[in-house]
C-alpha cells in the first residue's frame, strides 16, 4: 500500500506538470511608443487572457520569446505586461515603417499559449542631417532661368510623419526651391534659377537649405551651399529622360548591362564633348554596385545583389560636357531588383512540450512550429506538412504559425517515441524546401492492470 501510495502522489505531480489543454489561436495586440520608462505598462494581459488576480499564481503565466534580449516583463500580481528594457525602434527595425516584437504568453494551468504583437510606434527622436555640412554647385553665368540644380537629400532615422517632409532656402535673389516627392520614396529638393547670374557682379551665392520633418514640434537640420557662378558655356548637356526606370534579377551576371544613358549638348567641339559619372554617394554608394562608361554612358553590373537587403537603388548621375568652364545636367536612375527563389523555408520550433503523456486527448497542443521565408512575393509564400503517418497533425494558427496537436490515441507502451518529420515548401519556380525533425516522447500512465504472478509477488 505504501508503494500505491508513493505512485499516487508522482503521478499527480506528473500530471500536474505535463497536462496539456487546448492551444489558443487567438493573437493579442499591443502598442507602445519607443522610449518610454522601464516599467510603463504595456496592457494588462490577465485581463486580457480572462483570469483574475487570484487565478495569476495558480495559471503559472510566464513569457517568452526568441529575440536575445528581453524588453518586456509580467507582473505576477496584477498580471500587466510591463517594459523592462530601453526601446529604440531604429535600433529595432531599422528602415522600416512598422516595427513590432513577438512574445509568446504561455500558461501551465490550464496549459495553453498565446502570440502577442506588441507594435513599437515612432516618436520624433532623431533630426534630420545631411551627410555633409556643406556642399558646392557650380553654375554658368550664361544659365537660363528655370534651370535646376539637384540637391543633397536629408536622411532622418525616423520614419512615417516623423520622417523629412520638407524642405525651405535661406531668402536670396537668384534662387527658389522646388520640393518634390516621391510617394514612399525620400523627400528631395531642387534649386531653380530664377534671376539670371552675372559673375562678374557677385561670382559666389552662399545659401542654407533646412531639412523640417513630420514631428511636432519639428525637428531640423541644415546643409551650407556655395554656389560658384562661372562663365560661359552656354549650352549644358540634355539627358534623353529626367529620370531612367530599370530592372535587374538579384543573380544577374556580373558584366550585364543594365542601361544606356544618352545626353546631347549643342555646343561644337570640347564644349559638346560629354563625359557621365554618378554623383551623390550616399550610405549607398553605387560603384559599389555599379560600372559607368564615363564614356559611352553604358552602366554594368559591377557585383551581386541580395533583393532580401535591398529591393531598389536610387543613383544620381551627371552629363558633364569638357568646356571652360564645363557645364552639366542631372538625372535620376532608379533600380528594381527582382527577387529569385535563393532562400529555402526556414522551420523553426517553440514551446516544445515532451514528453506528452499516453492518455492526452486529440487536440492536446504540443508545439509551435513557425515557417518563414526570406524571399518576397510567391517565393516567400510557404506551405507546411507532416510526412509519414504519425497521430499528430499541422493547425494553422495565423499566417505562418501553425500548432503540432495530438491526432490519435497514444499507447507508450507500443510505441514510446515519435520523430515528426516536417517539410515547407515554397511556391517559387522552381520551388525550395527544407525539412525539420521534432521528437516527442510518450510517458506513462497506469493503464495496464497487475498480472497475477506480479500481484502475488506483492504480498510475498
Amino acid at each position: 500500500m505504501a508503494a500505491r501510495r508513493q505512485w499516487d502522489n508522482t503521478g499527480s505531480l506528473f500530471f500536474a506538470l505535463l497536462c496539456l489543454c487546448e492551444w489558443s489561436v487567438a493573437q493579442i495586440s499591443y502598442s507602445i511608443f519607443e522610449e518610454v520608462d522601464k516599467g510603463t505598462a504595456v496592457g494588462n494581459l490577465a485581463k486580457d487572457l480572462n483570469l483574475n488576480v487570484q487565478q495569476l499564481q495558480s495559471a503559472g503565466l510566464q513569457i517568452t520569446s526568441g529575440y536575445k534580449q528581453h524588453h518586456f516583463d509580467i507582473n505576477h500580481d496584477s498580471g500587466v505586461l510591463f517594459v523592462s528594457k530601453r526601446i529604440d525602434r531604429e535600433e529595432l527595425c531599422p528602415n522600416t515603417v512598422k516595427c513590432s516584437l513577438n512574445i509568446e504568453a504561455i500558461l501551465s494551468n490550464p496549459r495553453s499559449l498565446h502570440r502577442i504583437e506588441v507594435v513599437i510606434n515612432d516618436i520624433n527622436d532623431n533630426a534630420p542631417s545631411f551627410l555633409e555640412e556643406t556642399t558646392t554647385a557650380d553654375m554658368s553665368e550664361s544659365s537660363y532661368v528655370g534651370e535646376r540644380q539637384p540637391l543633397p537629400i536629408a536622411h532622418d532615422a525616423d520614419v512615417g510623419t516623423n520622417s523629412v517632409k520638407t524642405y525651405k532656402l535661406s531668402p536670396n535673389d537668384y534662387f527658389s526651391l522646388d520640393i518634390q516627392s516621391n510617394g514612399d520614396q525620400s523627400v528631395s529638393a531642387e534649386l531653380v534659377l530664377q534671376k539670371a547670374l552675372d559673375r562678374e557682379k557677385q561670382a559666389v551665392i552662399e545659401l542654407t537649405l533646412t531639412a523640417i520633418d513630420g514631428g511636432k514640434p519639428p525637428k531640423t537640420g541644415t546643409l551650407q551651399i556655395q554656389v560658384n557662378v562661372l562663365d560661359v558655356n552656354d549650352n549644358p548637356p540634355v539627358f534623353s529622360k529626367s529620370l531612367y526606370k530599370v530592372q535587374v534579377v538579384e543573380n544577374a551576371n556580373i558584366g550585364t548591362t543594365l542601361l544606356m544613358l544618352t545626353a546631347t549638348d549643342l555646343d561644337d567641339g570640347v564644349n559638346g564633348q560629354i563625359t557621365y559619372s554618378f554623383t551623390e554617394k550616399g550610405r549607398l554608394n553605387p560603384e559599389d554596385k555599379f560600372s559607368l562608361n564615363d564614356n559611352t554612358g553604358e552602366i554594368t553590373v559591377k557585383s551581386n545583389f541580395d533583393y532580401e537587403q535591398n529591393q531598389a537603388y536610387e543613383i544620381r548621375v551627371q552629363a558633364r560636357d569638357k568646356g571652360n568652364p564645363p557645364r552639366s545636367a542631372h538625372s535620376k536612375i532608379l533600380v528594381e531588383v527582382i527577387d529569385v527563389n535563393d532562400n529555402a523555408p526556414e522551420i523553426s520550433v517553440s514551446s516544445l512540450m515532451s514528453p506528452v503523456r499516453e492518455d492526452a486527448e486529440i487536440g492536446t497542443a504540443v508545439a509551435m512550429v513557425t515557417i518563414t521565408d526570406k524571399d518576397g512575393g510567391k517565393n516567400g509564400v510557404t506551405n507546411c506538412k507532416i510526412k509519414g503517418s504519425v497521430p499528430f497533425k499541422l493547425k494553422s494558427n495565423y499566417k505562418n504559425y501553425y500548432s503540432l496537436l495530438v491526432d490519435g490515441p497514444l499507447d507508450r507502451e507500443s510505441v514510446s517515441q515519435y520523430n515528426i518529420s516536417i517539410a515547407a515548401t515554397d511556391e517559387g519556380t522552381p520551388s525550395l524546401s527544407s525539412t525539420s525533425v521534432i521528437t516527442i516522447q510518450v510517458s506513462d500512465v497506469n493503464d495496464n492492470p497487475l498480472n497475477s504472478w506480479n500481484l502475488l509477488s506483492m504480498f510475498m
